[in-house]
């Protein structure tokens, strides 16, 4: 105890002096309870003195637009780590040229606030002995571009120029499909970040569970030091997964959207219900989207919510090579994504989400189909 309290004191006083040279940089709302690093080496600085107090570093990295899911990967870290590192970053290499770079949410504001607040539940959790509960969020990396792409802007072409991180053929599958760019995007601000912030574990969310794989491939062939930590999804209480983008929806289209859930659970109900084909599996999925979509048609414009399902997938867990059959003693992975349209026309009064329901959105799901035996 005594150690953690030295250290302690040795980081609040390496944090005040920290603070005064990374605060001038944020023109927004400063946080009151950690620290906000715009560049690379102060952050090292701090991760160095953490290291060697014996202390462990947690690390969420997100895009902003914080939501319950990203808390639930800090409370996680929170119960594993003695500090917890977060970014805020909208990478702009994981978007192709015609994607949502533009529009994509930021957040500033309220996501420290929420980050805050956090910290704030962590620090009464373990006063009243209540959890397991014992970091808390120390710093917030939010870089420019600039730092993250210091000697050539970021590029989002096929065949840009820079320096990249590709991962294949993981990468080539499901949301590489219809997003070429994407996951080189997320492996090379993946591997930056790891590289800035040097976490004992790095926690992701299942949703994404293509990153996640792809991720775990990553820091075994580079033998990077960390442990990757994956969380079950989070959802409303309907089960729509959680996600930044669930804010351009509105009533309309969120309601059309859980189709994707609803078809991952049919499916699901299928395998657990004794079927292995893909067939069998998929086609229960398939039945719902389909039936859904016919409804959604049947309406008038100014009713329903048109949307394009992209794939429905029932892969291998490690490779993600597509099954025909689901061997029991591996399991599978199931996965969807959906696109949906913009709104034909809108209504006075409508809850249209951000944008007016001009902006599309793209929805992915999955689920685990754990082994039998």
């Amino acid at each position: 105890m005594s150690r953690l309290v030295k250290g302690l004191r040795s980081f609040s006083s390496t944090a005040s002096s920290l603070l005064a040279d990374t605060t001038a940089t944020t023109s927004a709302r400063q946080p009151k309870s950690f620290l906000v690093f715009r560049d690379v080496p102060q952050l090292r600085q701090l991760r160095r003195k953490l290291l060697q107090n014996e202390r462990t570093v947690g690390f969420v990295p997100t895009m902003g637009a914080l939501h319950e899911g990203h808390l639930s990967l800090i409370r996680e870290a929170a119960r594993e780590n003695t500090d917890i590192f977060v970014s805020i970053y909208v990478n702009p290499t994981q978007f192709g040229v015609n994607e949502d770079l533009s529009s994509y949410p930021r957040t500033w504001d309220s996501d420290v606030e929420k980050l805050e607040k956090i910290n704030d539940e962590l620090a009464r959790v373990q006063a009243e002995g209540s959890g397991p509960a014992t970091g808390r969020i120390t710093a917030i990396f939010a870089p420019t571009s600039k730092v993250m792409y210091p000697t050539l802007p970021p590029s989002s072409e096929i065949d840009g120029q820079g320096s990249f991180v590709t991962i294949t053929p993981l990468s080539t599958k499901l949301e590489g499909g219809s997003r070429p760019v994407f996951f080189r995007g997320v492996a090379t601000v993946c591997m930056k970040l790891f590289n800035a912030t040097t976490p004992d574990r790095v926690y992701f969310g299942q949703k994404d569970v293509q990153q996640t794989v792809i991720i775990k491939r990553m820091v075994q062939d580079f033998h990077i030091g960390t442990e990757v930590r994956v969380i079950s999804t989070s959802r409303e209480s309907d089960g729509l997964a959680l996600s930044s983008r669930n804010v351009y929806l509105g009533d309309r289209r969120r309601a059309v959207g859980l189709t994707i859930y609803r078809a991952l659970k049919a499916a699901e109900e299928s395998y657990l219900a004794g079927k292995t084909s893909r067939a069998d599996i998929l086609g229960a999925a398939r039945a719902i989207t389909e039936q859904v979509l016919s409804q959604q048609n049947a309406l008038s414009p100014s009713e329903r919510a048109l949307f394009e399902v992209d794939y429905i997938s029932l892969a291998d867990p490690e490779t993600l090579e597509e099954l025909d059959v689901v061997e029991p003693t591996r399991g599978g992975v199931l996965s969807a994504a959906l696109k949906m349209a913009p709104l034909e026309e809108t209504n006075a009064g409508e809850n249209c989400g951000l944008g007016d329901g001009k902006v599309a959105v793209r929805l992915i799901d999955n689920m685990i189909l754990q082994p039998r035996c």
